[in-house]
C-alpha cells in the first residue's frame, strides 16, 4: 500500500533532547525523578492534561519540602530541551512535498511554552497538517488510544502511515494499532530518507 502520511515524534527525533540533564538538575535540588515516577502518577497526569503546570510545580515543591523556587523547578524541568537544528526543519519541508506530515508528542505545557519562547510559536507553520500533543488530546504514547485518536481525528489509515519515534515502546504501541513504523535510533537525518525509501518505493 502507498505511504501517504508520516507521523513524527518531537523529542530526540526533531528536537535534540537530553533527559539526563533534567534528572541531574533535580538530583542537585534533592529529588530523584525516576523514583517519583515509579511511585506517583504525577508525570503521566501532567502529560495527559489531568493536572496543570501550577499543580505540577507545587507537587514538586512538596517533594522538595519547599527547598526550591518555582523558577528553579521550571529551569530544571526544561533543562532537557536542547536545540532545533535548521537542517531538520528543511528536511521536513522537503518531505512535506510528498507526504502529509503530522506531529505526535508526549509533552506538557511547561516544555511547549519553553519551546515557543525559544523558537517562536510558528516554528512548525506550514509543515504539519496537525500537531497532536499528549496534554491536549488526553492520551499518551504508547497507549493505543493515543494512536487511534490521531488516526481518527486526522482521517488517515494506519497501513498508509509511518510513525517515527526514538522510544521502542512507543514504536510497539503504534505497530499494535496497525501503523507502520521506523525506529529512530538517532535523530532525523539522511539515514531516515534511506529507511523511508525501503518502505515506500513508490515515492523514492
Amino acid at each position: 500500500m502507498v505511504i501517504k502520511n508520516l507521523i513524527f515524534d518531537l523529542g530526540a527525533v526533531i528536537l535534540n533532547l537530553d533527559q539526563d540533564k533534567t534528572l541531574r538538575a533535580f538530583k542537585r535540588l534533592g529529588i530523584d525523578l525516576d523514583e517519583i515516577n515509579m511511585n506517583h502518577s504525577l508525570f503521566t497526569d501532567f502529560e495527559t492534561g489531568k493536572v496543570d503546570a501550577d499543580y505540577f510545580i507545587h507537587s514538586i515543591q512538596t517533594f522538595l519540602k519547599g527547598n526550591a523556587t518555582k523558577e528553579q523547578i521550571i529551569d530544571a524541568w526544561n533543562a532537557m530541551l536542547l536545540d532545533l537544528p535548521a537542517h531538520r526543519i528543511e528536511m521536513l519541508k522537503a518531505l512535506k512535498t510528498k507526504y502529509n506530515l503530522y506531529l505526535l508528542s508526549n509533552t506538557n505545557t511547561l516544555h511547549i511554552d519553553a519551546l515557543f519562547q525559544e523558537h517562536g510559536a510558528n516554528m512548525f507553520d506550514g509543515i504539519f497538517e496537525k500537531i497532536y500533543l499528549s496534554h491536549e488530546i488526553g492520551y499518551r504514547k504508547p497507549n493505543k488510544n493515543c494512536y487511534q485518536f490521531v488516526l481518527q481525528d486526522a482521517g488517515i489509515i494506519g497501513a498508509e502511515s509511518i510513525f517515527i519515534d526514538d522510544n521502542k515502546g512507543n514504536i510497539r504501541g503504534a505497530e499494535d494499532t496497525g501503523i507502520k513504523t521506523i525506529w529512530a535510533k538517532e535523530p532525523l537525518d539522511k539515514w531516515f530518507i534511506s529507511e523511508l525509501k525501503k518502505m515506500d518505493s513508490f515515492k523514492s
